[in-house]
């Protein structure tokens, strides 16, 4: 938080503000591996929230924000978290609560025959990162079907549902490179599954994870679900293309109930 706030006031430069990211990120991963995990997650680290680093991975950027696609600067990145001003001011994305707790995220904003491109290599980058240092990584995405249902979409015609076809072959560039450079694992967190979802989402969960699953190569998929149960998303959860899944068994303690059965 000191070296944002000194970036931000340019008191340092960028280059020291990334050092002090690869500092708090080597302790994170240290701390954990002394605790004794043996999977430690990688890419969770963010300079502001993981939903916009991964609206950044998909280069969806809102037009007033002047980008191009040549890849999402930090620039860029911070003007779609705080706003810019000069010469003519442009507002920050709007903020709302994290599920039911007192974290707040970026909302995607999303429209009608939107485009994605590929926008960082964030999630490939930080992997290497923690190899290199010796970490037995796991990298980790918000998954598709969240990034989507939680956008908000100018006009109520547009079906944020509709962009996911779009987004997905992002996605599997972003699993198989991960994938080729070693990643054993690979977790996409979907907590919008412990939401009601109509059977047309789920529907089309499994059809991009059917996508995912043929760009993983070696690597293991885990969908990962917390805040709640799962309720009536648990078979198709169940049976999904991949390796593992992930269910809350503290605010959700119905999903007992679900592997008992």
């Amino acid at each position: 938080k000191k070296a944002l706030e000194a970036f931000w006031s340019g008191k340092i430069d960028e280059a020291a503000l990334q050092d002090a990211a690869a500092t708090v990120r080597r302790s994170g991963w240290e701390a954990q591996a002394t605790a004794g995990i043996d999977l430690i997650p990688v890419n969770d680290f963010s300079f502001y929230d993981q939903v916009l680093d991964t609206a950044a991975m998909l280069g969806a950027v809102p037009e007033r924000y002047g980008w191009g696609d040549s890849g999402v600067d930090l620039d860029t990145y911070f003007a779609m978290a705080r706003g810019r001003t000069g010469e003519r001011d442009v507002r920050a994305m709007e903020m709302t609560k994290w599920f039911d707790t007192n974290y707040h995220y970026l909302v995607p904003e999303l429209h009608e025959n939107m485009t994605f491109t590929r926008g960082t290599t964030k999630a490939a980058t930080e992997y290497a990162e923690a190899r290199a240092a010796g970490v037995n990584a796991k990298p980790v995405l918000v998954g598709p079907l969240t990034f989507v249902l939680l956008g908000k979409t100018h006009h109520e015609h547009v079906d944020p549902l509709a962009l996911l076809d779009q987004i997905v072959p992002i996605y599997a560039e972003v699993i198989a490179e991960l994938s080729d450079s070693g990643a054993e694992w690979i977790q996409l967190d979907e907590p919008v599954l412990v939401q009601d979802r109509t059977p047309e989402q789920l529907q089309a969960l499994t059809a991009a994870y059917e996508k995912l699953a043929a760009a993983k190569g070696n690597a293991k998929l885990i969908v990962q679900t917390y805040f709640d149960h799962v309720g009536e998303a648990y078979e198709t959860l169940v049976n999904l293309p991949v390796e593992a899944i992930g269910l809350d068994f503290v605010r959700g303690p119905e999903n007992f109930d679900f592997i008992a059965g």
